[in-house]
C-alpha cells in the first residue's frame, strides 16, 4: 500500500453486543499495529435485535478512508440488507463490498490483514480463507 490508507471493516450483526465484541476481539489481536478503521453495525436503531440499513450506511461511511470497505455479516437479514444497499449503488461507498466469510474468524483475519496495509482484495481473500480454519 503506497498511499498509507487502510481498508475499513464493517461488522454487521443482528446484535449490537455481538458486533461490538467481535470488533473488540479483532482489534485486540492486532496488537500495537496501525489503527484499522473498524465499525460495528449491530441491531436496530432502537437497540433491538435485527439489522438496520441506516446503521450499516453510517458505519461504512465512518471507516471509508479511500482504500476500500470490507463488510462482513453474521446471517440472514444482515446479508440481505448489505446486498440491497450494494444494489442501490449510492448508499455505501463505491469501494465497499460484501465479504463471504465466517463472522468471527473472518473479522479477525480481515482486521489483521488490513493492519498490514494490504489492499481490499487481500483483506477479502484473508477473510474468505477463514472458512478453512479447522478446530480439530
Amino acid at each position: 500500500m503506497s498511499d498509507g490508507k487502510l481498508v475499513g471493516i464493517v461488522l454487521v450483526s443482528h446484535s449490537a453486543e455481538v458486533a461490538s465484541a467481535v470488533a473488540e476481539l479483532a482489534l485486540g489481536l492486532v496488537g500495537g499495529g496501525p489503527a484499522v478503521p473498524v465499525a460495528a453495525a449491530g441491531g436496530t436503531a432502537g437497540g433491538g435485535l435485527g439489522t438496520s440499513a441506516e446503521l450499516v450506511v453510517a458505519a461504512a461511511a465512518s471507516v471509508d478512508r479511500g482504500a476500500g470497505v470490507a463488510v462482513l455479516t453474521d446471517l440472514g437479514s444482515a446479508v440481505l440488507t448489505v446486498k440491497a444497499l450494494l444494489a442501490e449503488g449510492d448508499e455505501l461507498p463505491a469501494n465497499a463490498r460484501l465479504v463471504d466469510a465466517p463472522f468471527v474468524e473472518g473479522a479477525v483475519a480481515a482486521v489483521v490483514t488490513a493492519a498490514t496495509g494490504a489492499d481490499l482484495d487481500a483483506v477479502q481473500a484473508a477473510a474468505t480463507e477463514a472458512y478453512g480454519y479447522r478446530k480439530v
